[in-house]
């Protein structure tokens, strides 16, 4: 029931992009079409879960050897390692997925949220701070679930959010309206649904 709880807070409750105001780049900018939100969906959920695991085995090595001041800029490192790496791999194993997600892996470097929920997870207070209940304990297992979970409540904004754009695209907007004042009213009205969640978990 505890990592139902987790899934259920990081996707509605505390979603990274609408309550935590992380990743709001893409969130902008790669929101026009469903496809597009898709496919930069698929691409983050990959490299959140393996930069998390990844960073949080780093972290103890840094605890370890007293350079924790390092942790950010070796994460940033980690990642962009991790979306090369996995660029070069796709591109020979799979073509199609590579053609596929290719477009949108160069973006994830430079997503915030990526960082940041790495640096949660690799922190046991922070993480403990962002888990519901009192029952679970901040470790590996538990920081990959809430990492995976964030995943997918980034995901459900973005496509909730490019398929209102999609249909903005088609209604008729006030001239000043139209394009960015339009998205970001759209983008703070589904921030404040997702509010309505707020509570819900403990």
């Amino acid at each position: 029931m505890e990592y139902f709880l987790i899934f259920i807070a990081a996707i509605f409750v505390n979603n990274i992009v609408l309550s935590q105001f992380l990743g709001i780049c893409p969130f902008l900018g790669v929101s026009k079409k469903i496809d597009t939100a898709l496919g930069m969906s698929a691409a983050v959920t990959f490299v959140l879960v393996l930069a998390t695991v990844v960073t949080y085995l780093l972290q103890k090595l840094l605890i370890l050897w007293h350079v924790e001041f390092l942790q950010t800029i070796l994460f940033i490192l980690v990642i962009a390692a991790l979306v090369q790496m996995i660029e070069i791999v796709l591109k020979k194993i799979s073509p199609s997925l590579y053609q596929a997600l290719g477009v949108f892996l160069p973006l994830i470097t430079t997503n915030c949220c990526i960082l940041g929920v790495a640096i949660i997870v690799a922190d046991p207070a922070q993480l403990l701070q962002k888990l519901p209940g009192d029952a679970l304990q901040a470790n590996l297992l538990t920081g990959t679930l809430f990492a995976f979970a964030t995943a997918i409540g980034f995901a459900l904004a973005l496509v909730l959010f490019a398929g209102i754009r999609e249909q903005l695209s088609m209604s008729r907007v006030p001239k000043a309206m139209e394009g960015t004042p339009i998205a970001l009213l759209t983008a703070g009205l589904l921030a404040m649904a997702f509010m309505g969640f707020s509570g819900v978990v403990g």
